[in-house]
C-alpha cells in the first residue's frame, strides 16, 4: 500500500501563486513545488521571507527538504529555488523541455550567456519518469500547451498541475506566450482530465472567479469534467482553441513577465553581477515609428 503524502499549501497573494510542501510521513522527506522569490519591481528589491516561511515550517514539522520542483518556467513570479537549495541542498527539477523555451526566449532578452542545454537545473525529467522522496513516489506527466516544457507532478492520488488548469469557475491556463498553443493545452488537459475521477487536483494560481470571495487552489479531476468553465466534459477540441486563442487576445500582460522569464529560465538564478557589484535585468524595447 502507498503512503498518503503530507500536503502543505503556501499562497503568496502578490502573486497569487500557491507553492507547496509535499512530505512522506515515514522518512519525513519533502518536496517544495513551485517556490515564490519575493520582488518588488519598483525597486528591483528582492526577498526570501516566503520561501522561509516554507523553510520554517518543514523545519517546525521535522521535514528534511530532498528536491525543488519546478512545474514550469514561470511568466508571474520569480522562483525562490536557488534559496532553498542553498539552504537545504536539495536538487531543482523541471521538465526536460526547459531547453526549447530557453532557445525562444535566449534571443527575445538577448542573453548572449544562457546555457540553452537546461545545465542550469539539477534534473530533467522526461514524460513518464518516475523518482522518489522518501518513500513517496512521483510520476512526471508532460502537459504542455501553456508553455512547450509544462509538467504536472503525480503521486498517489494527487496531482500537482502547475498553470494548466484553474479552479473549475475560473478556467484554464492561457496559451499566447512564446511557445504555447492552444490545441496542445486542449490535449494535456484532456490527458490530465483522464485520470480517475477522484484525483486531487493542486493549482499554482487562483484569482478568485467571479462571485467568488474566496481564494482556492484543490479541485478533483470529476468537478473540471463537471464544471470546468473552459473544458468540461462535451467541449470539444476547435471550439476550445477558439475561445481560448479569443480570451487571450484580452488579457494583459503579466506584470512580473520580463524579470521573471530571465530569472526562471535560469533556474531562479539572476544574472552575473557587473563590475560594479549589481545585477540586471534587461527590458526589450519595442519602438513605434512616429
Amino acid at each position: 500500500m502507498e503512503t498518503k503524502p503530507l500536503i502543505e499549501a503556501f499562497f503568496d497573494e502578490a502573486t497569487y501563486t500557491v507553492s507547496y510542501l509535499v512530505a512522506d510521513p515515514q522518512s519525513r522527506e519533502a518536496a517544495v513545488i513551485d517556490p515564490v522569490m519575493d520582488f518588488d519591481i519598483a525597486s528591483g528589491e528582492a526577498d526570501t521571507r516566503s520561501a522561509e516561511r516554507l523553510l520554517a515550517f518543514a523545519a517546525k514539522r521535522g521535514w528534511r527538504i530532498t528536491m525543488v520542483l519546478e512545474t514550469h518556467a514561470h511568466a508571474d513570479h520569480l522562483s525562490a529555488a536557488p534559496f532553498v537549495k542553498a539552504r537545504t541542498g536539495a536538487p531543482i527539477g523541471i521538465g526536460e523541455h526547459i531547453r526549447d523555451v530557453q532557445k525562444i526566449f535566449r534571443p527575445v532578452f538577448g542573453l548572449d550567456d544562457l546555457r540553452t542545454d537546461g545545465s542550469d537545473f539539477d534534473r530533467l525529467f522526461r514524460d513518464g519518469e518516475q523518482f522518489s522522496v522518501g518513500t513517496l513516489r512521483f510520476t512526471v506527466m508532460h502537459v504542455p500547451g501553456h508553455t512547450p516544457a509544462d509538467i504536472a507532478y503525480l503521486v498517489d492520488d494527487a496531482a500537482f498541475v502547475g498553470d494548466t488548469l484553474f479552479m473549475p469557475d475560473y478556467g484554464t491556463a492561457r496559451a499566447d506566450f512564446p511557445g504555447g498553443d492552444a490545441r496542445m493545452l486542449y490535449r494535456s488537459i484532456r490527458r490530465l482530465l483522464s485520470l480517475p475521477d477522484e484525483t486531487r487536483l493542486f493549482l499554482c494560481h487562483d484569482y478568485k472567479a467571479p462571485g467568488r470571495d474566496d481564494y482556492r487552489w484543490e479541485t478533483t479531476v470529476g468537478e473540471e469534467r463537471r464544471a470546468s468553465v473552459h473544458i468540461h466534459e462535451g467541449v470539444d477540441e476547435d471550439s476550445f482553441v477558439a475561445m481560448r486563442e479569443a480570451r487571450d487576445a484580452t488579457l494583459p500582460v503579466p506584470r512580473l513577465l520580463l524579470p521573471s522569464i530571465q530569472v526562471n529560465i535560469r533556474a531562479g538564478h539572476f544574472p552575473e553581477a557587473e563590475s560594479n557589484g549589481v545585477r540586471y535585468l534587461k527590458i526589450p524595447v519595442k519602438a513605434k515609428s512616429a
